[in-house]
């Protein structure tokens, strides 16, 4: 089963994404829809025809945001995950070849492998849950185990160190 978690963070942009898709951006697009259909026949107006697609794509991510804020679950930072790998966690890994990487553990939604984000639902996330610092993790990967020491765990991000 899936995680349907999310961080305050995370759900406020996807709530930013809801109102600005359909307060200002579908609006816009349906007074060009209107507009391209008073110029008369709508079947090689292509100006129409775009604009009718792009809003198909808008009302199609405005049911998906509706439906998917109201399932997910924001979790908050409390101060009982301090010094242990929870949700929301940024936190330093090295193997034995003495390879350093950092990761934070969010929701699907969140997803973003620049910033290091990792999901809830990978292995890796799974294995690290309730670890604490100096543990060593094994991850199964597609390619084998891999080994891994916790140097390090916050609950705020990297760069503001």
């Amino acid at each position: 089963m899936k995680a349907h978690l999310i961080t305050r963070k995370g759900w406020e942009a996807l709530d930013k994404e809801l109102k600005y898709l359909w307060k200002e951006y579908r609006p816009q697009i349906t007074l060009k829809v209107q507009e391209a259909a008073a110029q008369g026949d709508r079947s090689e107006n292509a100006d129409y025809t775009y604009n009718k697609r792009l809003l198909r794509q808008i009302d199609s991510r405005v049911r998906y945001l509706v439906k998917r804020l109201e399932e997910l679950k924001i979790v908050d930072y409390s101060p009982q995950q301090e010094g242990k790998i929870f949700f929301g966690a940024w936190f330093e890994l090295e193997n034995e070849a003495g390879d350093k990487v950092r990761y934070r553990i969010v929701g699907k939604d969140e997803l973003d492998t620049k910033l290091g984000y990792i999901t809830i639902d990978s292995p890796m996330a799974r294995a690290l849950i309730g670890k604490q610092v100096d543990d060593e993790v094994v991850v199964q990967t597609p390619s084998g185990p891999k080994e891994w020491y916790i140097n390090l765990i916050r609950y705020r991000p990297f760069d503001e160190e």
